[in-house]
């Protein structure tokens, strides 16, 4: 989230599609201009990850939703376009757009659509970041207010060429939530700050309602699905997230499968996830965005969803979502609320 996992999308553009073919004239750059062509994300460092399912193999039946189209989703499309604002739910092609759209719940994605990092199954495109907005935390605020919201989700790309790794932005949009819409509760789901205190506790002393940071896949399968990034390390600040907040916090996290993993290593990632302290749980289905993507290794049926929501449970989770479809602020707001019963009733 997540900028996470998606349907098929319009592939990345290619080289070709940038760059003048043979014979063109092309047009002069701007000075100082830089074109950025984003490499396949199959072969991270170049190493091709073989195998997988064929991109157009024909996807299971639990998997095909309605394409998006309602009179209300129409209408906040016109609205967040209108603001220039971005939302995971388009940039990842989210495949539940158009259910959350149309009960008026959107995830904002601040920071730009440009991301500093490559892993291997996000459609979010990547490059160098130039998107730099002091008053966007404002217009999330207010886009907020005018949809009604009672729950709020606001995220962001990596950004690891800003010094506070974009912590400040986070900051502004919960102290504009909590200044025009006081009733509104905020989640936010963030980058891992590169593992460092200081910008966490900034976000963290905001006081956001839950604390949102996605592991995405199991340990053994970091190095190609997640380069420039640590299990070990987001699990970190998941824990020091629940330590600065307390009771006041509530903290979560998701995975995906279908990446290559088994089930005893997704419930032994529950299991490390628990140790540090994660109270609620998103576990959905990876769905390849692109032919330059991760394969997909298999689709997971919806039974085994079911078995993997009890082991969550059994170890001891407040709040866990998994099923085909399900991403990570998917009904955020149900599981913030089951969680903090829950979390209430056990004080």
């Amino acid at each position: 989230m997540e900028p996470t996992s998606a349907p098929p999308a319009p592939p990345e553009r290619t080289p070709s599609e940038v760059i003048p073919a043979a014979g063109r004239q092309a047009a002069p750059a701007a000075p100082g201009a830089r074109i950025h062509v984003t490499r396949s994300r199959a072969n991270p460092g170049g190493k091709t990850i073989a195998g997988g399912l064929s991109f157009r193999e024909r996807k299971p039946p639990w998997l095909k939703v309605p394409a998006p189209g309602g009179p209300n989703y129409r209408r906040l499309k016109e609205k967040i376009h209108g603001e220039g604002l971005h939302t995971v739910c388009e940039e990842a092609n989210c495949p539940n757009v158009g259910e959350c759209w149309e009960r008026g719940t959107a995830t904002f994605m601040i920071l730009g659509d440009v991301c500093t990092r490559r892993c291997g199954f996000c459609n979010v495109q990547t490059g160098k970041p130039t998107w730099n907005d002091p008053l966007e935390p404002l217009r999330v605020a207010t886009q907020v207010k005018r949809m009604g919201l009672t729950h709020a989700v606001v995220t962001s790309v990596d950004r690891d060429d800003l010094p506070d790794y974009g912590s400040q932005a986070f900051v502004g949009v919960i102290r504009s939530i909590r200044k025009l819409a006081p009733e509104c509760k905020v989640e936010i789901l963030t980058p891992d700050f590169r593992g460092q205190e200081m910008p966490l506790a900034r976000v963290i002393a905001e006081r956001p309602d839950v604390f949102n940071h996605n592991v995405e896949t199991v340990p053994r399968l970091y190095p190609h699905a997640r380069r420039g990034s640590s299990f070990l390390r987001s699990a970190r600040v998941l824990r020091m997230a629940k330590e600065m907040g307390g009771d006041g916090v509530l903290t979560k996290s998701g995975l995906m499968v279908g990446l290559g993993e088994s089930f005893d290593e997704m419930v032994e990632t529950f299991g490390l996830l628990r140790e540090h302290d994660v109270q609620i749980l998103t576990v959905g289905q990876y769905l390849r965005p692109t032919e330059r993507h991760l394969p997909v290794e298999r689709y997971w049926h919806p039974d085994e969803f079911a078995a993997l929501e009890r082991a969550a449970y059994e170890i001891g989770f407040e709040s866990v979502a998994s099923g085909p479809l399900v991403r990570s602020s998917y009904h955020a707001d149900e599981s913030a609320r089951l969680a903090a019963e829950r979390q209430a009733a056990t004080a």
